[in-house]
């Protein structure tokens, strides 16, 4: 993680804070090996980009990445910039996110700024709300450091909340991604409005129940939650653009 003295600048009397998540495929083989070593070797890289901010590099899990198996063809970086021109420019054409680029059979990113947040990531609160409203589509960002005694108990819950999350048709994009297998969980998904995404939360299937559990076994030792609009998408995943059926542009 990279934290410079600046991370963002004013416009007018408004603060705009950009986030950027970035995810690459790589196909079997060396360049698995180069991404899997990247994890350690790209930070120094990632920390020299001008304009970056805060900064995690993560794996995923396989499946739709919410297992604690990891997925070593899939990685991602999330980042935040002084605004969406930074952002933009320097996830296409700063060294180290070309690097990844190359050698990558896919990639796509996905733009937002942060509408709310609460907790904390590695002792900091990395999102800045910039004051707007949720318009959708709409991404929810939970990042979640669990007490290794109960990791077990936890990771038995995930199975039927990825089945469930799998199944419903207002998600338009879901993924499972983490720093450290096991004990460092990020579940990011986006959804079409606030009202959808709710629902999914409040309904009393795996993930509430989950929910209930986390809270009264205080099973994580930090916890975040954020949410975002999103406003720009970049590339494909799966051969597609998973947001533009909702008016998301590049």
């Amino acid at each position: 993680m990279g934290l410079p003295t600046r991370t963002h600048w004013p416009k007018g009397d408004r603060v705009i804070q950009i986030v950027s998540l970035s995810f690459f495929r790589f196909a079997p083989g060396l360049s698995r090996l180069w991404a899997f070593a990247m994890m350690g070797l790209a930070r120094p890289a990632l920390a020299r980009v001008p304009g970056i901010g805060f900064w995690k590099l993560c794996g995923s899990g396989t499946g739709e990445g919410f297992t604690p198996k990891p997925n070593t063809g899939v990685y991602a970086i999330l980042a935040t910039w002084p605004d969406l021109a930074t952002a933009q420019r320097q996830t296409a054409e700063a060294p180290i996110f070309r690097r990844y680029a190359r050698r990558a059979v896919e990639c796509y990113t996905l733009f937002m700024q942060t509408t709310s947040v609460r907790g904390a990531w590695s002792g900091t609160t990395p999102f800045e709300p910039d004051g707007s409203t949720d318009t959708g589509p709409v991404a929810a960002l939970t990042r979640a450091t669990i007490r290794p005694l109960v990791a077990l108990r936890f990771w038995r819950r995930v199975p039927d909340i990825s089945a469930v999350i799998g199944t419903d048709p207002n998600v338009a994009f879901k993924i499972g991604i983490g720093e450290v297998p096991l004990l460092h969980q990020v579940t990011f998904s986006v959804w079409p409005d606030t009202a959808r995404m709710a629902a999914f939360a409040r309904h009393d299937g795996p993930h509430a129940r989950a929910i209930r559990a986390v809270r009264d076994g205080d099973w994580f030792r930090e916890e975040l939650y954020a949410r975002f609009n999103v406003v720009a998408e970049r590339g494909t995943w799966q051969g597609a653009k998973p947001l533009q059926h909702l008016g998301v542009g590049a």
